[in-house]
């Protein structure tokens, strides 16, 4: 993949990186490793120009807890905590042998795969230059991943939360559905909530319309669109109050 210079200074200088699990899947397994070193790459570029980054990462695509019918919530929703766990490691992992250093905390207590999360170790960690891995999402069930990275992100004091998605920005409707469905650009969250659309789960808008934590929710099919948002570029959708 050929990249492309992009001239000028960093737009935040502190995110929270989204990753859906199913962005990491591969069409013959769970994870496409080749997939993962491009993301790697695009993050290495970033802390190359000074950004301190935190990736929280979902589950879907090992287990979500919705899967588990006639199971018990919790006990499903604890499944999808642990996948998670699996998709942080094998981020960290990439990272590290791009040569990032790169450190992986989880909400549960796993210490013999990873440090126990606070949000002292975790800035220190960023403040270091070092890229912190989210797993476990928040510890608890009934809560999603998206709510988990909204939360994380206040913590963290986070400038944006970046959400990668596997279409190009938000959209009025499912553009692959609909020829017709309005490209956004620009979103308030009272706007998504107003016209239910689909850019982040219900509690994560609201706390983050609560909260006033930026979001910008972009196309991960170019890995490179990590480092162009970060440098300011208009990629996707920018979402705000």
């Amino acid at each position: 993949m050929r990249e492309r210079a992009i001239m000028g200074s960093p737009k935040y200088h502190r995110v929270l990186l989204k990753l859906s699990g199913e962005a990491l899947s591969g069409k013959d397994g769970i994870l496409d490793f080749s997939f993962l070193d491009q993301i790697a790459k695009q993050i290495h570029r970033c802390t190359a120009e000074g950004v301190q980054v935190a990736v929280l990462v979902g589950a879907g695509n090992i287990w979500r807890g919705r899967q588990g019918t006639g199971m018990d919530h919790t006990r499903a929703d604890h499944m999808g905590m642990l996948a998670t766990v699996i998709n942080a490691l094998a981020l960290q992992d990439a990272f590290l042998r791009e040569g990032i250093p790169a450190k992986t905390f989880t909400s549960v207590e796993i210490e013999s795969f990873a440090d126990p999360f606070t949000v002292r170790d975790a800035i220190a960690a960023l403040e270091s230059g070092t890229v912190v891995v989210l797993g476990g999402g928040l510890g608890v069930p009934f809560l999603s991943t998206d709510t988990a990275a909204a939360i994380r992100a206040a913590e963290l004091h986070a400038d944006c939360i970046l959400m990668a998605k596997n279409i190009d920005a938000i959209y009025s409707d499912d553009p692959k559905k609909n020829p017709k469905a309005v490209r956004y650009t620009d979103l308030t969250y009272r706007r998504i909530l107003d016209e239910g659309l689909r850019a982040l789960d219900m509690t994560a808008t609201i706390f983050c319309m609560d909260n006033n934590i930026c979001g910008y929710a972009f196309g991960l099919s170019n890995p490179e669109n990590i480092y162009r948002v970060v440098m300011g570029e208009a990629v996707g959708t920018e979402i705000h109050n």
